[in-house]
């Protein structure tokens, strides 16, 4: 039977965790009592530097529930990382891994269809949003643009996928093999290869609680997405600058023409546009440049992808099942 493990990453989320819990471990308890699950299946809430009472309640629900584990982050690391330590904490320990947002807006109910995928051979089964209708304007308009970009850059890209996905161990196992400390799960994942489905579902509202993706946040991750799988941007940027200098030619051939004919020449109207036009486009270039060097900087210096202040986890604990 599956032994399964869930990891939901925290962040100042004592607002819902209480009611996360819940709803996961009666969910829980139903695949148990259908012997979907076995009873030794793991709940996993990863603290990621929360600053309110998220951990006090995460460990109050490990005395309450031999099932719960927490680990609890030094301070704030992000999301990715949270993941990241979730999985491979317990990736010996289980058969199946599932990740999932502490706010449970992703639909928790179809881990049920991503087992029975997971039973028919799939390593991998994400989850993948069918609509986005609960996103603002601003929101659904920015997404599809983002998608858009990384399906040209990466291929594998899974549009409207975010977090919510199930790994077999062997999966989960070889995220290890990934050293980069930029991570992007999203991306890195389907570069594995394994066989892999997809379920689909309808996102919810939040039940309490705000987001902790502000727009700052959405529009970083999306740039980490996009410089941590190819150069794309330097090639435009270099595919911009041909193009600019094609125009400065074709501009430089009309100056002369109206110089044979006796016309007058523009004034500084068009020298400073063109001025505003290439200093433009060069610091466009030196910025793009700016962020591969920028992570080349991060990756050389080798730090921790997080710090551990506290774990319920038994790093010990002799593996319960083979690889699949």
């Amino acid at each position: 039977m599956i032994r399964l493990g869930i990891v939901l990453p925290c962040y100042n989320e004592d607002e819902i965790i209480m009611d996360t819990y819940s709803k996961i471990a009666q969910f829980m308890s139903g695949l148990i009592a259908n012997d979907k699950v076995s009873a030794d299946s793991l709940i996993l809430f990863v603290d990621d530097g929360s600053n309110d009472g998220t951990w006090e309640l995460i460990k109050e629900l490990i005395q309450t529930d031999k099932q719960v584990r927490g680990i609890k982050f030094s301070r704030n690391f992000g999301q990715q990382r949270a993941l990241w330590a979730g999985v491979t904490a317990i990736a010996k320990k289980v058969d199946a891994v599932v990740t999932l947002d502490a706010d449970l807006q992703d639909d928790y109910l179809v881990i049920d269809e991503m087992l029975e995928a997971f039973q028919q051979g799939s390593d991998i089964v994400y989850g993948v949003r069918n609509c986005r209708d609960t996103d603002h304007y601003f929101k659904r308009v920015s997404a599809d643009l983002f998608y858009y970009l990384m399906k040209k850059i990466n291929p594998q890209m899974i549009k409207n996928h975010a977090n919510f996905r199930l790994m077999s161990k062997r999966t989960a196992l070889l995220l290890d093999e990934y050293a980069e400390s930029n991570l992007y799960l999203r991306g890195i994942i389907p570069l594995i290869g394994f066989p892999s489905t997809k379920v689909f579902y309808s996102r919810k509202e939040r039940v309490a609680g705000k987001t902790k993706y502000s727009i700052h946040k959405m529009i970083h991750l999306a740039i980490d997405g996009i410089t941590s799988f190819s150069i794309a941007p330097i090639q435009w940027t270099r595919n911009i600058g041909l193009l600019t200098f094609l125009f400065g030619v074709f501009y430089a051939v009309y100056i002369l023409f109206q110089k044979a004919f006796n016309h007058p020449v523009p004034g500084w109207s068009s020298l400073v546009l063109s001025l505003w036009l290439l200093c433009g486009i060069q610091l466009i270039g030196i910025s793009v440049i700016g962020e591969y060097v920028g992570k080349i900087y991060y990756e050389v210096k080798r730090r921790p992808k997080y710090i551990i202040e506290e774990s319920t986890i038994d790093l010990n604990e002799e593996t319960i099942r083979e690889n699949k």
